[in-house]
């Protein structure tokens, strides 16, 4: 039976608060028995007008009968109606900035008798917005120059590079493909790191000739070698190696050289400038410079704001809700795990240091949490709102650019509350460039500028 008629407009809510934690409190909630008893009667009767029992026509079976008929789930019904009813009056009254759901323990309820139960909820820190405008922050008077566009049409012609197998000995710049095979105190290295497969074995290996290339001192030990070639390669490897189980011990590499290849960059002509959509290269040449200027502004704007929130969220001090900290970890540790696995790191090395992942993850988490309720106690002291007009344009925008149909991605982002995550990161971004406008911005020499920690 669908019962959706108000039960009361107003009623009478006793509530006391009680501080359990920083950011959590006790509410008892208590509504009198008359209260209840007048929800009681005008449940019986929504259900009086809708019931059909055999013998009479629907809406005029005695109430009596009704009552008895359907006890249980008029008791559930006003019980559902009014414990979130006199939950939402209480914290109106009590002007309690609520997080997520409450925790709600039933302690009495029936017909002739006093509501009452308890809330444990969890609550928006209270604090003293700082002194937020006049922030200080330095920015770099850096300047695209010829040589970082020169820089950047040489790294576009490395995507272009062709490979021609040679005679000669390898040298730097030179690709080696090798056979080799590792050990450590001569044991294979997945013996000391079982997830060290590719480090132990490989076959038709490229190894650019590159003191940065593979394993640090690796690929210098080839200089000179030909195809055909054997040598034993000894290398140390560092402290901060990527596989933790073989930092600081020495490796011994045997090594084939199966090819050496030299790389061949094409000529920076026209007919390159065209492989890139530009008409000739005086084109592609503004064009690199254009979307150089346009990284190194977002650079400075980044660096910049960085620093007016590191300013900022170092003039106060407040305790964090422990359900907002934990959702917002969580939410790290996804996106740290997501990137490990796009750069090909093993889930097994992933799994090896969650630890470490997780404690940093938490306190990114706890920074951006922090933030996050600074920001918003600005927007409203400021009264900086966010439009739908403007939600509606940033959906459309990630549409298009994840290349998902606009219905399907709304569709998506309603079902894990992704609009209001829309909504609150359009509000941050326009209480930072509020800060910015009213910060006092000082321009200097790049190695002026200390490298702000991200907010």
């Amino acid at each position: 039976m669908q019962v959706s008629e108000r039960l009361t407009e107003r009623f009478v809510v006793n509530v006391t608060v009680e501080n359990l934690a920083p950011c959590k409190k006790l509410m008892r909630v208590e509504l009198p028995p008359q209260e209840v008893d007048a929800a009681f009667e005008t449940m019986l009767k929504n259900f009086q007008r809708d019931a059909a029992l055999p013998g009479f026509r629907p809406g005029k079976a005695p109430r009596d009968m009704v009552a008895r008929r359907y006890e249980r789930d008029i008791q559930e019904e006003v019980k559902k109606k009014l414990i979130p009813d006199a939950y939402r009056k209480a914290i109106s009254e009590q002007k309690i900035d609520v997080l997520g759901y409450p925790d709600i323990e039933e302690i009495q309820f029936g017909k002739g008798q006093a509501l009452q139960f308890a809330a444990t909820i969890e609550t928006a820190p209270e604090f003293e917005l700082p002194e937020y405008k006049g922030l200080t922050a330095k920015r770099e008077t850096t300047q695209v120059t010829d040589e970082d566009v020169d820089r950047a049409l040489n790294m576009l012609r490395e995507r272009q590079t062709d490979f021609k197998a040679v005679e000669r000995a390898a040298q730097t710049g030179d690709v080696a493909v090798v056979n080799y095979t590792g050990t450590s105190d001569g044991k294979p290295l997945t013996e000391i790191a079982p997830t060290a497969k590719g480090l132990t074995e490989q076959k038709n290996f490229w190894i650019n000739i590159d003191k940065n290339s593979f394993i640090p001192g690796f690929a210098d030990q080839l200089i000179g070698a030909k195809a055909g070639d054997k040598r034993t390669v000894n290398i140390d490897f560092p402290t901060d190696f990527v596989t933790p189980q073989l930092a600081n011990l020495k490796g011994v590499y045997e090594v084939e050289v199966v090819e050496v290849k030299e790389k061949v960059l094409p000529p920076l002509d026209d007919a390159f400038a065209k492989t890139y959509g530009a008409e000739d290269l005086e084109k592609l040449k503004q064009g690199v410079r254009v979307d150089l200027e346009n990284e190194l502004n977002f650079k400075k704007t980044r660096d910049v704001r960085n620093q007016l929130m590191q300013e900022l969220l170092s003039k106060v001090t407040f305790d964090l809700p422990e359900s907002s900290v934990t959702q917002e970890t969580r939410n790290v540790v996804y996106n740290i795990v997501q990137e490990n696995q796009q750069r090909g790191v093993p889930k097994e090395l992933i799994e090896q240091q969650k630890d470490q992942i997780y404690s940093s993850a938490n306190d990114s988490a706890k920074t951006r949490v922090k933030a996050a309720f600074v920001m918003q106690k600005i927007a409203e002291k400021e009264g900086i709102k966010v439009s739908q007009e403007e939600v509606a344009q940033r959906i459309q925008q990630m549409a298009a650019t994840y290349q998902v149909p606009p219905d399907k991605f709304v569709k998506d982002l309603q079902q894990r509350n992704g609009i209001v995550e829309i909504y609150d990161q359009l509000a941050n971004e326009k209480v930072v460039t509020f800060l910015e406008q009213n910060a006092k911005i000082e321009d200097v020499a790049p190695a002026a500028v200390e490298a702000p920690k991200p907010a």
